[in-house]
């Protein structure tokens, strides 16, 4: 047994006792569906030949009472293989579901730089979707095809040797037709999988940027993009829908050329003597019970496809390792001071040959305010991600309080370092909500009092409902000013010892950045800060300028040093100083 079959039943182990309940009716409705031609062929064969007409009709009315009970056994089986089985198998597509969000949340930035968000949604979402089919029909049908076919195969020969012989001589060809189809269909649903996928990440992109898309009155491009890609997902549906007819229909005329064999045969073998016309009837009422197992081994089939290309996706994503992950000996990071240094730090990115910027070394003391500036592309938020580990150093390390920072778990480490981005995220939901996320087991005067620090109380409290307004999908209602507060409001809250600004009001308007720029130098007060500066005006307080270049670091002293030095940093003054 492969891993990922082991892998696939495992997810049946929480529910063994409602798989195992599901097979026994799954038995029961099979076995019950054999014993209706036998009766069958007692009444025509035994009680209508040997009995009087009373005597047949008392016989009759007694078997027909047993029908009935077997009908209402069946029909309890098929409920609770219909309604506790489709249970079962989406209590499994669940775990399935919370195990790959789960596996989401542990991947670095490096996986997620080369994935499209539409494609992984479609990984959670429709490729577990027949997956929960398969988890439930799939042993259930293989069961009841299992118990049919063999019961009828056993009962068919004590019938009539030669005429089985005639009928099951089709099945091997039926087999060989059916597995060389199957390997063309599964070709087919993988590539409907990965079109609708790519159609997932062209509407997540589109809908991402409706307001683009409209400032430039270019929906009609979109329009014929999307149009591209649905076109492309007919395409490989045609295919597969062809692929599937050939199938259906293949089996179909195998199935009609065996009920010819045995109209034919069977008129043949009562006029020989051989068998009796009881016994035909019996015999074609058998041949249903022969043939709808095999119906369901073809759909089953289908269904096998359908299910398994899923989870082979879903498998390709759980295979991933993790690139970032907390040695076994890491501990927890505590009394942090906030003393920073990089040793002989090189980065590059895993698919690229080219370093982003090779050997810094810095130290940064304990509440100190340090900027970062440089030309753009030098790699100036990508070192301040490597503090938190959001990609690891090719070469060289970080301390932390003289600590390297993979010694460290990461949850620790993430814990002790609050960022506020350029490109601020909010969450779909209340001001009451996106706050609380820097401490989500604070009180409403903590959260309160966080808005008040980050200048972000007043313009809550003009909001309609206050702090438990909705504010949107990424806090669209919001202006940029107040969403950015909003996020400075959530890591004053959650109070960290080390924080990192990236060009935190480079996208405001003058009196936006001002209001921003105070709750920012008060969140950063006896706080190790690292800025990332765009104006450089904003940074000309700073205890220390980095100048950050694709070598290194080249320059590094206060705004007046640097100046004098007339090196880069004076050359980056002067141009947008005049500008």
């Amino acid at each position: 047994m492969n891993r990922k079959t082991k892998k696939f039943l495992s997810y049946y182990k929480p529910y063994k006792s409602l798989f195992f309940t599901d097979m026994f009716f799954a038995l029961l409705v099979s076995a019950i569906t054999l014993v209706y031609p036998l009766i069958v062929r007692y009444i025509t064969n035994t009680i209508l030949v040997q009995y009087e007409i009373e005597a047949a009709m008392s016989h009759i009315f007694k078997l027909a009472v047993v029908m009935v009970g077997l009908a209402i056994l069946e029909l309890i089986g098929n409920f609770y293989i219909a309604y506790k089985g489709h249970i079962m198998g989406a209590k499994m597509e669940f775990d399935m579901r919370n195990e790959i969000f789960e596996h989401y949340q542990k991947l670095s930035f490096n996986f997620y730089d080369n994935k499209k968000t539409g494609q992984l949604m479609t990984r959670i979402t429709n490729d577990l979707f027949d997956i929960t089919e398969l988890c439930h029909h799939g042993p259930e049908d293989l069961v009841i095809s299992i118990i049919k076919f063999v019961g009828a195969f056993v009962i068919l020969i004590s019938v009539n040797l030669p005429l089985t012989i005639l009928v099951f001589a089709f099945l091997p060809i039926m087999l060989f037709y059916a597995m060389h189809m199957k390997n063309k269909m599964n070709g087919a649903f993988r590539k409907n999988r990965e079109r609708i996928a790519d159609i997932n990440a062209q509407i997540e992109d589109n809908l991402s940027g409706i307001r683009v898309v409209k400032s430039f009155a270019n929906e009609k491009v979109e329009m014929e993009k999307f149009h591209r890609g649905n076109s492309r997902f007919v395409d490989s549906k045609k295919t597969s829908y062809f692929i599937m007819a050939v199938f259906h229909s293949g089996l179909g005329l195998f199935i009609s050329l065996i009920n010819v064999v045995v109209i034919i045969g069977g008129g043949y073998f009562i006029l020989k003597k051989v068998i009796s016309l009881g016994d035909l009837l019996t015999f074609l009422l058998y041949i249903n019970n022969l043939i709808d197992p095999v119906k369901k081994l073809i759909n089953f089939t289908e269904q096998f496809q359908n299910g398994i290309t899923g989870f082979d996706r879903f498998m390709e994503i759980l295979d991933i390792e993790p690139d970032i992950q907390d040695k076994k000996t890491a501990k927890e990071l505590i009394d942090v001071k906030g003393d920073i240094e990089f040793r002989d730090v090189t980065f590059k990115y895993d698919d690229t040959s080219a370093d982003v910027f090779r050997n810094i070394n810095l130290k940064v003391e304990a509440g100190e305010y340090i900027a970062l500036v440089g030309p753009s592309g030098v790699g100036k938020t990508t070192m301040c991600s490597l503090i938190p580990r959001f990609y690891e150093v090719s070469e060289g390390s970080i301390l932390i309080d003289g600590k390297d920072i993979r010694d460290i778990k990461l949850k620790s480490l993430r814990k002790n370092i609050g960022i506020v981005q350029q490109d601020v995220y909010l969450f779909a939901g209340t001001v009451f909500d996106n706050i609380r996320y820097g401490k989500l087991d604070a009180t409403t005067e903590e959260i309160i009092e966080a808005a008040k620090n980050a200048n972000a109380h007043d313009f809550i409290m003009e909001l309609p409902d206050g702090y438990d307004t909705y504010i949107g999908q990424r806090g669209i209602k919001l202006s940029g000013g107040q969403k950015q507060r909003l996020s400075i409001a959530r890591v004053f809250l959650k109070n960290p010892p080390i924080l990192i600004f990236d060009e935190a009001t480079s996208a405001l308007d003058n009196e936006s950045e001002k209001v921003v720029q105070d709750s920012l130098e008060k969140l950063a007060k006896n706080r190790t800060t690292f800025v990332i500066a765009h104006r450089l005006t904003t940074i000309q307080n700073a205890k220390s300028i980095v100048v950050l270049t694709e070598e290194g670091i080249k320059e590094k002293g206060s705004h007046e040093e640097l100046l004098q030095l007339d090196g880069i940093y004076a050359s980056l003054y002067n141009i947008r100083q005049n500008k």
